[in-house]
């Protein structure tokens, strides 16, 4: 058994309620945005929202995953995970309450808070694992990651079901994600109580000594792969069902092939953490799933009529470049707290630049009339994670 860390709340004694409260901390953080792809006409047509504008909807998510994700480290590092993480979860619920209000603005304002709820929690749940149960970071990470591919996958399935149901509309579709987040707020706080103020990183010796990731080629490569995995996954998030609708499939077949994409990523998810296990590093693994995405893009280019064949083949590899990012971020770090810094940093990085691929998408495809041309761009630069793969996966530290 794995003795829980000395700075840990006596609240969580046994692996299973902290592995409980990760897994229903991670049911929250994917699901407030898959589901708004599938029926964003839906709330285009309610506030009257022009294509700009439900693009700027989307690339709010991913621009505050970036600017937070710093600041959220730092914020982890100073006043503690479990009060940071507990925060991050209320910011989910209130903007996930928010969202559903008849007004417009309850839209954007809803958007913007629990996207930053999300993002601390993207942030810190890694160091929190690595910090309390070190010894079973690859099966905590991949059952987190399992967790949120299974809701994300649902979310997108049933948005456009639930959307149809009485007259409540789309806002039965995202509302419905408030009552998870709530509940979350709720079971984290034992721990907030009893949690301990950490002491400060220039007050611990082997602190003060670790290198900043920013200043490491280490922490670039680990940052990059994130990036180049998250930018395919959101733009195929965002922009899959106007490309499948355009190909002969109906919105709502659209969305369940987004729920395919996603639920394919479980298997994935589970396979990987057993392989990681086994594998003295990373770099196979990562090149493997690396390629699969690239093989799948490249099908919804060449063979769209055969969508479902190639959303498989990529969420299989979505669905393992998630785990592997997120056991690069304790695994290239010496401690939970340089884990965290390395977790920001990815994710700024990361999501700063996946940000771009929706959007930019988007524009593109406005421009050239087409679907082949932004997505024959999107896969040349996915190519790129077929090089970091092997660089992110060596077994260093950053030191």
């Amino acid at each position: 058994m794995t003795q829980p860390s000395p700075t840990r709340s006596s609240v969580v004694q046994s692996s299973g309620f902290f592995l409980f409260l990760v897994l229903l901390t991670a049911a929250n953080l994917r699901t407030p945005i898959t589901a708004t792809g599938p029926i964003l006409d839906n709330i285009r047509a309610t506030f009257g929202l022009s294509a700009a504008a439900a693009g700027v909807l989307n690339f709010i998510p991913l621009m505050l995953f970036a600017a937070i994700a710093p600041i959220a480290s730092w914020l982890g590092n100073r006043i503690g995970l479990e009060k940071s993480l507990w925060s991050a979860v209320c910011l989910i619920a209130l903007g996930s309450v928010l969202r559903i209000l008849p007004a417009e603005s309850g839209l954007w304002l809803g958007t913007i808070i629990l996207s930053t709820g999300i993002a601390a929690s993207n942030v810190l749940l890694p160091p929190l694992i690595k910090r309390d149960f070190t010894q079973h970071t690859a099966k905590y990470i991949g059952l987190y990651a399992s967790t949120m591919a299974i809701t994300a996958s649902i979310a997108s399935g049933i948005a456009v079901p639930l959307a149809s149901l009485g007259n409540i509309g789309w806002q039965l579709s995202v509302g419905v994600w408030a009552i998870p987040a709530l509940i979350a707020a709720v079971v984290w706080l034992p721990l907030v109580k009893k949690a301990r103020t950490p002491r400060p990183l220039n007050a611990m010796t082997d602190g003060a000594r670790l290198k900043s990731p920013w200043r490491s080629a280490l922490g670039w490569q680990v940052s990059l792969f994130m990036a180049l995995q998250s930018m395919v996954f959101y733009t195929l998030i965002d922009w899959f069902t106007p490309f499948a609708q355009s190909h002969g499939f109906s919105q709502a077949s659209a969305g369940w092939l987004l729920f395919v994409y996603q639920a394919v990523a479980i298997i994935a998810n589970l396979g990987c953490m057993s392989a990681l296990k086994r594998m003295k590093d990373q770099r196979l693994i990562g090149f493997i799933a690396s390629l699969a995405i690239s093989i799948g893009l490249a099908g919804l280019l060449f063979a769209p009529a055969i969508a479902l064949l190639w959303l498989i083949i990529a969420g299989l590899g979505a669905g393992a470049s998630m785990v592997i990012c997120l056991s690069l971020f304790n695994l290239r770090a010496v401690d939970h707290r340089q884990a965290a810094q390395l977790s920001g940093m990815a994710q700024c990085v990361g999501y700063g630049i996946a940000a771009l691929g929706p959007l930019i998408f988007g524009i593109i495809h406005q421009y050239s009339g087409n679907w082949t041309f932004p997505l024959a761009l999107l896969l040349a630069c996915h190519l790129f994670q077929l090089i970091l793969a092997p660089l992110a996966g060596r077994a260093r530290q950053i030191g």
